[in-house]
């Protein structure tokens, strides 16, 4: 498993406490918040650290800390009001690796605008996934590679103005570059050249051998 991370999740609802439940049982230090008691209460024998509090106050999430967190995952339920002002403040903050669940195309497109990083849309997600194995043969053997192949989605910064030749990253790592998505873009694309030179805040997706994978570290 990678290294031990501390990670946020703001809305332990259906899905946020799902997957703060799964983050803690990998080992990782997980600090919910969501303002329904009832939410709290179910995951206080879960998590590292649950908090009541308004995540589109500012200040509450200062006073907990969320800008010292490596991840934070928004999840707040059905308000894209509310999720936007979270990553406004997440933002405010400081705080630079945001996941967030989108509800809705619109919803997934605005946060891109806004410059964050990862969109989950779980239902459009599994819809697709199932329409494709129940139509084609095979498909969920994913690339048929092996079960220790793996992707993985690298926001850059450090690497900004670099190209994938100056990586070098599958003589480095023995991975491969094999899609990108620019800063604000909604779409991936594919294949990128070896003189594409990336921007901070683009995002690319690399796949390899789990452990070549995680290994990478950023120069």
């Amino acid at each position: 498993m990678a290294g031990k991370m501390e990670i946020g999740v703001i809305g332990l609802g259906k899905f946020g406490f799902s997957l703060a439940e799964a983050l803690a049982n990998l080992g990782h230090d997980v600090v919910g918040v969501d303002l329904n008691d009832e939410h709290v209460r179910r995951a206080q024998d879960k998590l590292a650290q649950v908090f009541q509090a308004d995540a589109t106050d500012e200040k509450a999430l200062e006073q907990i800390g969320f800008k010292d967190l490596e991840k934070v995952i928004v999840s707040t339920g059905s308000s894209m009001e509310a999720s936007l002002l979270v990553v406004l403040n997440l933002q405010a903050l400081g705080v630079k690796n945001i996941w967030v669940k989108a509800i809705s195309e619109k919803h997934e497109r605005v946060l891109y605008k806004l410059g964050v990083p990862y969109v989950v849309f779980p239902e459009a997600f599994v819809a697709f996934q199932l329409a494709h194995r129940l139509t084609t043969p095979g498909i969920h053997d994913y690339l048929g590679l092996g079960a220790d192949v793996v992707t993985r989605e690298i926001l850059i910064d450090r690497w900004a103005g670099k190209t994938l030749r100056d990586l070098d990253l599958t003589n480095r790592y023995q991975v491969q570059v094999v899609a990108y998505r620019k800063n604000g873009e909604a779409d991936f694309s594919f294949v990128p050249r070896a003189d594409k030179r990336f921007e901070e805040g683009d995002v690319i997706v690399l796949i390899g051998k789990t452990q070549d994978v995680l290994q990478i570290e950023k120069f």
